[in-house]
């Protein structure tokens, strides 16, 4: 097998991992499924607050602990479970790839990247969070005046009381702003541009900017960033354009990108693989030398679950919104390489059972490289925490993709048929991200692989994904992606 890392320094290298959670209870009950039950049988709203965490809950949940860098995957194999009931003692807000926000602090930065008056917080509120924010290392020196001073809780009532808004609540229930309409010729009749898609655009803003400047503050100057892709899965448009997007720019601006372009690449919970394979290409061509790949949170799919959560007495655990951006430069010679040769993709001729999916993303790359199955240390799939998937019945979905993969190695006679779950163990790892979509599939164990590269702890991680692009009622395909990063050999 030729030695890839040294053949000349355009390899593409991930240069910088950084994560975001901010945690929003008083958000819940705006995401797409809770506010559809609730709205259907308004009695259920107590027993729903009522299984709210609290922000230290939160941030001593052990898969948010391993999400920031705080713990590794595997030592969620050490965690009794369930892991609510065993949270992570005197854990911290602050992780080696990024932070936990608390609700208020976040709602400061929806205000800071709202460019249109949009969002009225409560005076009282305001005052709190700029004593908090002016303290924040991520804090720039104008978001103090973005943030602005607040409005009467009376104004609030009154906007809510005369227009169609969006309440705003902090610890579930306590009233503290809201998010009207736009104003100006025909917006107050565009269905795009509602108070619930605004905050979700928004929201994907806030999160997705906290996740760069992270990333900016821990890896390199704004100023060199050359292009910025989006892979987040909102449709930012208005009736015209409903998809036209560029949340890219809009989150590269707040961030100080001033030399940067960018795009948003849909592809939906694909779109991040699908994003730093293009990030790849656009170094390894010379066409530009910095690409970082940002993605905010899904406000929609908060509280998705809830159901499953209350059935079994359990608090309502999706309650973060998350963010990633990863920086993708040219070889530096320590960073871990992304392998241009190892490229996998769904074809549209592939078959959509998960076999044929895999048999694409994850056994013909492989071959082309002369690698086998057992010869990868960690395989990143969907990492969904299976404590917010199994209580509605959704199973254990990375544990669904390791055994599969390993059926694989079965059929290949890498393994015998017993060691099945042997492999998983050592191949796999416990789900620990939120169900956001597009944030799941493979990217939260990137900063884990990096960490572990450069400390000379692991030599390869394979990242793939896959997409549901029937959601779109166009199409019965399925999508997928993957590559394969590999510990640097150092520049010859």
């Amino acid at each position: 097998m030729a030695d890839y890392s040294s053949n000349h320094r355009t390899n593409p290298v991930i240069k910088g991992v950084s994560y975001s959670l901010a945690h929003v209870p008083g958000m819940l009950r705006h995401g797409s499924k809770p506010s559809r039950e609730l709205s259907r049988d308004p009695s259920l709203l107590k027993t729903f607050l009522g299984h709210l965490q609290t922000f230290e809950e939160a941030v001593s949940y052990p898969p948010n602990q391993v999400f920031i860098g705080n713990l590794d995957p595997e030592d969620l194999t050490k965690i009794k479970t369930p892991w609510y009931r065993n949270p992570v003692a005197q854990a911290s807000r602050w992780g080696a790839f990024g932070e936990i926000m608390p609700e208020d602090e976040f709602y400061g930065m929806l205000k800071i990247c709202d460019e249109f008056d949009l969002i009225w917080l409560d005076t009282d509120l305001v005052q709190q969070i700029a004593s908090k924010l002016r303290e924040h290392p991520l804090a720039r020196p104008e978001d103090m005046q973005r943030l602005g001073e607040g409005v009467s809780l009376e104004q609030i009532e009154n906007k809510l009381n005369e227009e169609q808004a969006m309440p705003l609540y902090v610890g579930g229930s306590r009233l503290v702003g809201c998010c009207q309409r736009p104003r100006g010729e025909g917006a107050g009749e565009d269905p795009n541009l509602i108070p619930h898609i605004l905050i979700e655009n928004l929201a994907a803003r806030a999160s997705g900017v906290l996740a760069l400047r992270r990333l900016i503050a821990n890896t390199g100057e704004a100023e060199n960033i050359d292009y910025l892709l989006g892979c987040g899965e909102e449709a930012v448009g208005d009736r015209y354009n409903r998809g036209g997007g560029n949340l890219a720019k809009a989150i590269g601006e707040p961030c100080g990108c001033v030399a940067a372009s960018g795009s948003d690449v849909k592809a939906f919970c694909c779109a991040p693989v699908h994003a730093l394979v293009l990030a790849a290409g656009l170094v390894n061509s010379g066409i530009f030398e910095n690409v970082a790949v940002v993605a905010g949170g899904s406000f929609s799919k908060l509280g998705m679950k809830f159901q499953g959560h209350l059935r079994h007495d359990m608090p309502i655990l999706e309650d973060v919104l998350a963010g990633v951006a990863i920086w993708v430069s040219r070889d530096d010679g320590k960073s871990p390489v992304i392998r241009l040769d190892s490229i996998g993709k769904h074809e549209i001729s592939s078959g959509s059972s998960q076999q044929s999916i895999l048999e694409k993303l994850v056994v013909q790359p492989l071959d082309r490289m002369g690698l086998g199955l057992t010869q990868i240390d960690k395989y990143a799939t969907e990492m969904q925490n299976p404590e917010l998937t199994e209580p509605q019945g959704s199973g254990n979905v990375p544990q669904i993709n390791y055994r599969t993969i390993g059926s694989y190695a079965v059929i290949r006679n890498e393994i015998q048929r017993d060691e099945l779950d042997h492999f998983v163990q050592i191949h796999g790892m416990p789900g620990f991200s939120p169900t956001q979509g597009h944030i799941a599939s493979a990217v939260p164990v990137m900063g884990h692989s990096v960490r572990k590269m450069i400390n000379g702890e692991m030599e390869r991680t394979m990242f793939l994904a896959k997409g549901s692009l029937f959601l779109g009622r166009v199409t019965q395909l399925s999508d997928g992606m993957s590559f394969l990063l590999e510990k640097n050999r150092g520049a010859k």
